[in-house]
């Protein structure tokens, strides 16, 4: 008894000896952080109070000019856009809770068009609030700062279009503004590239990195179970789905047919037709939401330090996977499956393969149970793939875009103007769908648009490759791997055009701010650890336990 007393003391003792001692504030000090933290309440509170009566009194003003649909955004606006450039690191991440939500919003505010750019009222804000702070402290904006000139190269070739090609098209503009046009194709080609600086920037140690990539994980649960949900209430009868309508509107998503959460759905099951939006705009949105899921729960699932949150993203994973099947989206269902089994090749996880007998094990049982309970589902999902690529196989698809995009602009080396090929820019003038990437980035700034367009993302490729191989924390660089898997991945994809909608166009820039940082924060903590070598050989056996902590 006495023998573990004494031992219990020594470990108490090597316990505080091997823990940094934290230097002790003085009570002058202590007062002064407490005046500061009060002073911050006391400022916020104020802050809050004036802008809540002041969009209170805008709001009225705005409904009785037009009415409930103006007057909400209007309020809601005045508020956000002042709080966010004044706690720039709060709004990003509410940037980042708003996104995936961003669909229902909107249409539970009534379905206003100003609302479709509610989530910039989050991004703008932080982002010009981190500008000036970047210049008054005399900090480049654009990081790292091996991107500047990809970046210029780009933006330059599309103020060259925007000049040349729009602004000729507002001289003889009847009915249409082209310039506008241009602006608005310039924002959804790079508008969000300043968030790649905003989290190399607010996102400020470590721990709050983690923060954000659980949130990501938390944000992919929550959508996940009202993925499910929806296709529940529809299932049930309690949403009706698509009814009353003939011919091709069976085929095509409408806003008749929502059901509570997100926007447009089709819902057919007897003409064997499912596309459900769940918290977006569209279907093929929550399709890319699904796909860029798998990513980031692979991520946390692989490299996050707490075994905790490593568990709770498996079943976040696992949704992922269920909705992929339930949605109807053809593209979820083929690409889910197919990138998660590529990680596993690419971030050089498949050679402790042991590690992952309990994980497969696990989605396998799951898959099997679903396909079990839903085989005329899983047998109909399979044959619109099929049918779908047997009609139109999308190498066909592309090489037919690109060659009607060279012959709509083979005259013309700049383009037919920046955002003629953006569907979110009709409402200022006439647009074209052209339904893949390349071939729409060839279509609105020419040729010469589309070389700057791949040496810029050839650019921040190679560079993000060869930041991620320098990092030497395996928790980190596990997780750099992942996000360097998705930036190559939408970088050259041409499929579609998910870098010009929800979520792709913000997780795009999301991940590559994110890749970024994670070099800072291996490089901080190698720094700390080489100057208590001790603390470093703690921590790796720490990394190592948890690692191989799914094994057990």
């Amino acid at each position: 008894m006495l023998k573990t007393k004494r031992k219990s003391k020594k470990s108490k003792k090597s316990k505080k000896q091997s823990s940094p001692e934290k230097p002790a504030l003085s009570l002058k000090e202590e007062l002064a952080l407490k005046r500061k933290a009060m002073q911050a309440r006391k400022e916020f509170t104020s802050l809050t109070s004036k802008l809540v009566g002041g969009g209170i009194f805008l709001g009225m003003v705005l409904f009785f000019v037009g009415g409930i649909k103006l007057a909400v955004p209007g309020a809601l606006g005045i508020i956000v856009l002042t709080l966010c450039y004044k706690y720039p690191t709060y709004a990003l991440f509410a940037f980042v809770i708003y996104v995936p939500f961003a669909g229902t919003v909107v249409y539970w505010l009534g379905g206003s068009p100003i609302m479709q750019l509610a989530k910039d009222a989050f991004f703008i804000p932080m982002a010009i609030a981190l500008w000036q702070t970047c210049k008054k402290q005399r900090k480049p904006f654009i990081v790292p700062v091996s991107l500047k000139t990809p970046f210029w190269i780009i933006l330059g070739s599309c103020l060259v279009t925007l000049l040349l090609i729009n602004g000729q098209q507002q001289l003889g503009a009847a009915g249409e503004v082209p310039i506008g046009v241009g602006i608005l194709g310039l924002k959804v080609l790079l508008g969000y590239f300043p968030l790649v600086s905003c989290i190399y920037y607010l996102i400020r140690d470590e721990r709050e990195f983690w923060i954000l990539s659980r949130l990501q994980v938390v944000l992919i649960l929550i959508c996940g179970v009202l993925g499910i949900i929806q296709y529940a209430l529809l299932t049930v009868g309690i949403c009706k789905g698509t009814v009353g309508v003939e011919g091709d509107a069976l085929f095509k998503a409408s806003l008749d047919a929502r059901c509570y959460f997100g926007g447009a759905l089709l819902y057919t099951p007897e003409q064997g037709v499912i596309r459900l939006p769940g918290t977006f705009v569209a279907p093929w949105q929550w399709a890319w939401f699904l796909i860029s899921g798998t990513f980031f729960t692979f991520a946390s699932i692989f490299s996050d330090k707490s075994i905790l949150w490593r568990i709770i993203s498996l079943p976040a994973l696992a949704l992922v996977f269920i909705n992929a099947v339930i949605s109807g989206q053809r593209i979820a269902l083929a690409l889910v499956p197919a990138w998660f089994v590529l990680l596993l090749i690419l971030t050089g996880q498949f050679a402790n393969f042991k590690k992952f007998i309990p994980v497969i094990g696990g989605f396998a049982i799951i898959l099997l149970i679903a396909m079990a309970a839903n085989p005329t589902l899983v047998q109909e999902r399979i044959d619109s793939f099929v049918g779908r690529w047997n009609a139109s196989p999308p190498q066909d698809f592309i090489i037919q875009q690109f060659e009607e995009s060279w012959k709509s602009v083979d005259e013309s080396p700049f383009g037919g103007g920046l955002g003629r090929a953006t569907n979110s820019a009709r409402i200022l003038g006439s647009t074209r769908l052209i339904e893949t990437y390349y071939p729409k980035v060839m279509y609105e700034v020419g040729i010469v648009g589309l070389i700057a367009w791949i040496i810029f993302v050839s650019g921040i490729t190679f560079i993000a490759f060869k930041t991620y191989r320098k990092i030497k924390d395996r928790n980190l660089r596990t997780y750099a791997s992942s996000m360097w898997v998705f930036i190559l991945f939408i970088s050259y994809n041409t499929y579609y055009y998910p870098l010009d909608v929800d979520p792709v166009s913000v997780y795009y820039w999301l991940c590559i701010g994110m890749l970024f940082k994670l070099s800072i924060i291996d490089k901080e903590a190698n720094d700390i650890n080489k100057k208590n070598p001790l603390n470093h050989t703690k921590k790796s056996l720490k990394n190592k336990r948890v690692s191989t902590a799914t094994t057990r």
